[in-house]
């Protein structure tokens, strides 16, 4: 990050950082990105509104904001950050598409990069020119990570990788990824794994849409058959992959949990609440009651949100906390789902295309990917237990036996 992010700002800057931000948002942040065209690709005509934003974004200098400016960044101070963060939240998210290419990839490409890899690939990432997926889960490698079969052999100058990911999020729109396999079978499970830096676009690498229920095409799977990546590209320390995951993990969950803005939001309330008083519904007591609930847990998750921001701008690394916003997020989504049914009635279940009300039905069945996507609820819960709240881990039988000699995931 920048060498000033503990800068403070005088009156008359942070005046001018903020209606420098608002006058950019003004002009861009129109809510125009592909939100309307989601039946048809979930994620291909937002992210390119996501790109289009972004690059704007680069040339106005306010790209990366605390990244240094030799990379692609702002080189600007956590102050800048938060005022942006502030005005953005008053604006619809332009952005969600980059939520794991900024929000993951990003500050790991910065924390465990090399000055090559860092100059080859981060001003790309912060303009939004390329973008980044993460290829972590496998068919029998999900809540546990460090069961996974991709492997990676070293072959002079490069890497071969072999294997199979799952449920990777937008990798048929992503340049690059990151890649977790496989480097020493001999080790225990979580010590012999290497992270590596792939080019999506390789044709030895296959990706398969998973068609969902919503009618997008979000998440995929993708085969690695003798993927060929230069040594160059190992990113961080060989057999470090489990803790550089860790620390990528801990980005993703605040960056769900936290999204891209800052202050106290609580945006599915609100517009619940402007529907309910167009259709006179807020006059009912137990829709005002359940209404309530839904902006007290949003107040809530912002609460938490700007604490998990707090401890970042004091420079302390995303730690376990940020599973609180996250399943924060999976319980409002889960409240959301009554909520829409009980505001709207029958027509979210019998509708047309181009009804109003289809979007909130998407939204009805595309929700339940938030109690799973970035680590169920039941991992969140065994994280805050043990790593917040101090509680006795759960026994590891496995912890000191080599990978080979496990039955694990899809082994038999």
């Amino acid at each position: 990050m920048s060498s000033v992010d503990t800068a403070i700002l005088t009156a008359e800057e942070t005046a001018a950082f903020r209606a420098q931000c608002r006058a950019f948002l003004e002009a861009h942040a129109t809510g125009a990105s592909g939100h309307d065209q989601r039946h048809e690709d979930r994620g291909a005509a937002m992210m390119e509104g996501a790109r289009a934003f972004q690059q704007k974004l680069a040339e106005a200098g306010l790209a990366g904001l605390m990244y240094p400016t030799d990379v692609g960044g702002a080189g600007l101070s956590r102050a800048h950050d938060r005022i942006w963060r502030e005005e953005y939240a008053a604006f619809p998210d332009m952005t969600s598409e980059l939520t794991i290419s900024h929000g993951m990839c990003l500050p790991v490409l910065n924390d465990f990069g090399t000055p090559e890899q860092k100059e080859q690939f981060l001003a790309d990432n912060i303009s939004g020119k390329k973008v980044w997926c993460q290829l972590f889960s496998e068919p029998g490698a999900g809540s546990d990570v460090a069961s996974l079969q991709t492997k990676a052999e070293r072959d002079g100058d490069e890497w071969i990788i072999n294997g199979q990911k799952v449920w990777t999020t937008l990798a048929h729109l992503s340049d690059y990824g990151v890649v977790l396999a496989r480097t020493n079978p001999d080790a225990p499970k979580h010590a012999g794994i290497s992270m590596f830096i792939v080019d999506m676009r390789d044709p030895s690498v296959e990706i398969r849409a998973i068609h969902q229920i919503d009618g997008g095409k979000h998440f995929n799977e993708v085969f690695f058959t003798d993927t060929r990546v230069p040594a160059s590209w190992l990113l961080g320390e060989l057999n470090n992959g489990w803790n550089q995951a860790t620390a990528m993990l801990m980005y993703e969950r605040v960056a769900i949990g936290t999204g891209s803005s800052s202050g106290v939001t609580h945006p599915n309330a609100d517009r619940l609440i402007e529907h309910a008083r167009r259709t006179g519904q807020i006059s009912d007591p137990v829709v005002r009651q359940h209404l309530m609930q839904m902006y007290m847990e949003e107040t809530t998750k912002s609460l938490v949100s700007m604490r998990t921001r707090a401890e970042m701008k004091a420079g302390r690394a995303p730690g376990p906390g940020g599973s609180l916003g996250k399943l924060h997020g999976a319980k409002i989504a889960r409240m959301m789902r009554n909520l829409i049914n009980e505001v709207l009635g029958a027509d979210v279940m019998a509708w047309e295309s181009g009804d109003k009300v289809e979007q909130w039905s998407k939204s009805i069945v595309g929700s339940f990917a938030a109690n799973i996507a970035g680590g169920t609820d039941e991992i969140q819960l065994n994280i805050i237990g043990d790593r917040v709240l101090g509680l006795p881990r759960e026994p590891a039988v496995d912890r000191d036996v080599s990978f080979k000699d496990l039955k694990v995931g899809t082994v038999r």
